[in-house]
């Protein structure tokens, strides 16, 4: 059934509308996609960990167990081979002295090499299951989270790599896992065990406070949209935990993936890659209201990321995986097909 309208009533709705229309397209946040570009196959077997990015979005930095690779991400080719190290974490990469720091954690050390020759310089004492490692430029120091010691270890980027010695180490009081820096002078570490975020002031190397992540628990991988003020925490109990940076009140509670290791904030999305094999990816759509814009399948094992702050652009390190039986007959841990690993680049188009 057709129903025809005067023409005077239907230029009368149009005109009331036009308001509504421009309030709402106001109010609606820009909505660009992320997808999967482009696989860099790399080859070589053993472990992953930690994946960073120099601040020109060239090399890529891998922990490969015993040794560190460094990518070309316009190649796609392996360009250095860093030797050394029996259980490697993640990289700090600190322009301003010329050098970069590998935490190992069965070593118990961090090793020191450098920017531009990527010869191992030398290596520093560190702490048992040194792990997760930032550079903070309000204090020009590494900090290294150290799980089985339970302390957050400072070291001078300017130490001499063969003589020198960390400061002090900070005791944490738990398990801590990946930091963030709000430049400013202040550190704050996820403690895995106490479902709790550190806060640490960075000038005087000392615990101020303490913050609840619940519901989220086993916090691990942990960002900063050191603008706003908020930390982007990525939990194992597949949640993605939004939280004021001044106070630790929970700002939003998002669902995400399984086996979340890392999360990343670029240019006002929240990241989170999980051991599943998926990206999620959440906006602000109203003030203090965060949602899941989008969840991407990347590929499974594909748990940590490194971001390009300039282009956006994600790479994300993984291998093939294939499932396996516990000896009680229960699935057991995925694990990487020898001579698989490969690196899942993903970008996001025009928003």
């Amino acid at each position: 059934m057709n129903i025809s309208l005067p023409r005077q009533l239907v230029v009368c709705i149009a005109v009331l509308l036009v308001p509504l229309c421009a309030h709402v397209m106001a109010d609606t946040p820009a909505t660009g996609q992320y997808q999967v570009t482009k696989t860099i196959p790399i080859g070589l077997s053993g472990k992953w960990d930690y994946a960073t990015l120099d601040a020109q979005g060239q090399n890529l930095y891998v922990t490969r167990g015993k040794h560190t690779i460094v990518v070309d991400t316009a190649s796609g080719k392996v360009v250095a081979d860093i030797p050394g190290g029996k259980g490697l974490h993640g990289v700090a990469l600190v322009p301003d002295v010329g050098h970069g720091f590998i935490t190992d954690g069965k070593g118990a050390a961090v090793i020191v090499f450098d920017l531009k020759t990527n010869a191992v310089l030398g290596t520093i004492s560190g702490a048992d299951d040194a792990d997760g490692i930032i550079y903070d430029p309000a204090t020009a120091h590494v900090f290294v989270s150290c799980g089985d010691s339970s302390e957050l270890l400072p070291i001078a980027a300017n130490v001499d790599p063969t003589s020198g010695q960390p400061d002090a180490a900070i005791d944490l009081g738990g398990k801590p896992e990946f930091l963030a820096s709000d430049a400013q002078g202040k550190i704050f570490v996820c403690i895995a065990d106490m479902n709790q975020i550190a806060v640490v002031d960075a000038k005087a190397m000392k615990v101020i406070a303490k913050y609840s992540t619940l519901p989220g628990e086993t916090p691990t991988g942990l960002s900063i949209d050191r603008d706003k003020g908020r930390l982007f925490i990525g939990c194992r109990n597949q949640k993605l935990i939004v939280m004021d940076a001044k106070d630790g009140s929970i700002v939003s509670d998002l669902p995400i993936g399984k086996g979340v290791d890392a999360t990343a904030f670029h240019a006002g999305d929240a990241l989170a890659s999980c051991a599943d094999g998926t990206l999620t990816v959440a906006r602000e759509t109203s003030p203090g209201k965060f949602e899941v814009a989008q969840t991407l399948d990347t590929a499974p094992g594909a748990r940590t990321m490194a971001v390009d702050s300039q282009t956006g652009t994600i790479y994300l390190p993984t291998a093939d995986m294939i499932a396996t039986t516990n000896p009680d007959g229960t699935m057991g841990k995925p694990k990487a097909v020898p001579g698989t690993f490969k690196i899942i680049v993903v970008s996001e188009s025009a928003k």
